[in-house]
């Protein structure tokens, strides 16, 4: 309780000033928009993070219901993880369409989060299919990260959003071909083509948000603090020399 109310210590004596009349007129106003705008993005932060750990711990009892279907946990994981981030994607593709001017970049933004939606779709059937259990702890994290990322879209340029779009699909690669290779490695090849489809549709998106900014005086600095872009990616994936589904067994692979 105590801790709780230090958290919350720093306001008071806006609030008291308000109280007391000290700011008058617009400036009073003000103050209190601002005040009750404060108030309640912490009391968001704080339910969230109670709600976060709440659902973390229904997540260990899903986790354990799941395994018994499908007997491999970093799989389980990692359905469960893509199926919440294609998520936040999506929310954070909204943000960033909304953000451009250029009415053909809305269009194109807005479809790779239509893409993702759709990976969304596709993930949770595989999920389904092993009764894999949707977990509540991602779906809370996740649906906030993606929430931030969107509103920031509107506050920090143009640069960033692409890059750091560009990055996450880079990443977002491997995650479906990582998936592959863990049900090849249980005996599962079913759905080895709709793996590969997912894996090489996340390319076209990292090809897309790389060309937007490929000539940006930003991105050498970036691409060295953050390792992407021109010539740095997360994936050995070439869009160029691009292999069949069944002769892409070398893509994402750790050595």
């Amino acid at each position: 309780m105590i801790e709780e109310q230090k958290k919350f210590a720093p306001y008071k004596h806006l609030e008291k000033s308000i109280l007391a009349g000290s700011m008058g007129g617009r400036n009073s106003e003000v103050a209190i928009f601002l005040t009750g705008l404060i108030c309640v993005s912490t009391l968001f932060l704080f339910a969230s993070r109670h709600l976060i750990t709440f659902a973390h711990m229904l997540e260990s009892e899903a986790e354990v219901t799941a395994a018994k279907e499908l007997k491999h946990k970093a799989l389980i994981r990692l359905l469960q993880q893509a199926y919440s981030a294609e998520k936040a994607a999506a929310f954070a593709y909204q943000g960033h369409a909304a953000s451009v001017k250029s009415y053909i970049e809305k269009i194109a933004i807005r479809q790779i989060e239509k893409d993702e939606w759709n990976h969304r779709r596709e993930v949770l059937q595989l999920m389904n299919l092993y009764d894999v259990p949707v977990s509540t702890y991602y779906e809370v994290r996740f649906y906030i990260i993606g929430k931030v990322i969107s509103t920031s879209c509107h506050i920090i340029g143009r640069f960033m959003p692409f890059y750091f779009a560009g990055s996450l699909e880079s990443g977002n690669v491997c995650e479906y071909f990582r998936m592959r290779q863990y049900f090849n490695s249980i005996g599962i090849s079913d759905h080895d083509e709709i793996l590969y489809e997912m894996g090489m549709k996340e390319k076209e998106h990292e090809v897309y948000f790389l060309e937007k900014i490929r000539n940006n005086r930003l991105l050498p600095f970036f691409e060295r603090f953050f390792s992407w872009g021109k010539n740095r990616s997360k994936n050995n994936v070439d869009l160029d020399k691009k292999y069949p589904f069944d002769r892409s067994e070398h893509y994402c692979k750790k050595e």
